[in-house]
């Protein structure tokens, strides 16, 4: 005999799972150690300086 699924429970898990597989997708696309983002904070900051120093005034 089949097994009697309740149709709202199904949708909620299905729901829950995409909601989850997103979540994991975003991580792996934007996330980004505290390490990671000090390093880029800096590098930007030394170019800025670089580019700022270069700079002719008129």
């Amino acid at each position: 005999m089949a097994e009697i699924v309740n149709l709202k429970h199904a949708r909620k898990l299905k729901a829950r799972d995409a909601a989850e597989a997103k979540a994991a997708e975003n991580r792996a696309r934007y996330g980004q150690t505290k390490a990671e983002r000090a390093r880029l904070a800096a590098e930007k900051a030394k170019l800025r300086a670089v580019i700022d120093g270069a700079r002719k005034d008129e």
